[in-house]
């Protein structure tokens, strides 16, 4: 085996100019919208009822259209080169849509939340209270007006995280 020497190879770059590991950047910035810059922010562990995995991956692989929908502008950092998680357990609760390093919740209610009110008032102060926050609109403004439900997360994340 051959020695390694420490002269710097042709292939590698320069070491006069380059920033320092870092050095020069700002490690809780997420990204930048708008030329706003959209600060990460840190959460605490959260708890997640294991028993809810199975049903989470269920309703990942069925999913209703405008989850679908959603998905389709939100995955593969599609968003603003944001990291989306689809069908997430927080504790006792599977929420439809979840940034870790906002800790933003994204739920898209549909008709069957006319009945749950109070449900879904604990359900939201329960999320609220393990410093979470929580971004809601409805399945029928994704079918009808997916750019505008975009355009208001846009505004969103940028009035709660810049």
């Amino acid at each position: 085996m051959a020695k390694k020497s420490n002269v710097p190879s042709e292939k590698s770059p320069p070491r006069v100019g380059w920033p320092k590991a870092g050095v020069g950047r700002d490690d809780n910035i997420l990204t930048t919208i708008d030329s706003f810059k959209i600060k990460k922010r840190k959460i605490p562990f959260l708890p997640a009822e294991k028993n809810l995995r199975r049903r989470a991956r269920a309703l990942r692989k069925m999913g209703n259209l405008p989850e679908i929908i959603f998905w389709q502008q939100v995955h593969k950092d599609k968003f603003h080169k944001i990291d989306f998680d689809r069908q997430r357990v927080i504790g006792n609760y599977i929420v439809d849509f979840y940034v870790k390093s906002l800790g933003l919740v994204i739920e898209i209610d549909g008709s069957s939340h006319n009945e749950k009110i109070n449900y879904d008032e604990h359900r939201e102060n329960y999320l609220k209270n393990l410093g979470l926050q929580v971004w809601k609109t409805t399945s029928t403004e994704v079918l009808m007006d997916v750019e505008g439900v975009m355009e208001r997360l846009k505004c969103f994340i940028i009035d709660n995280y810049s």
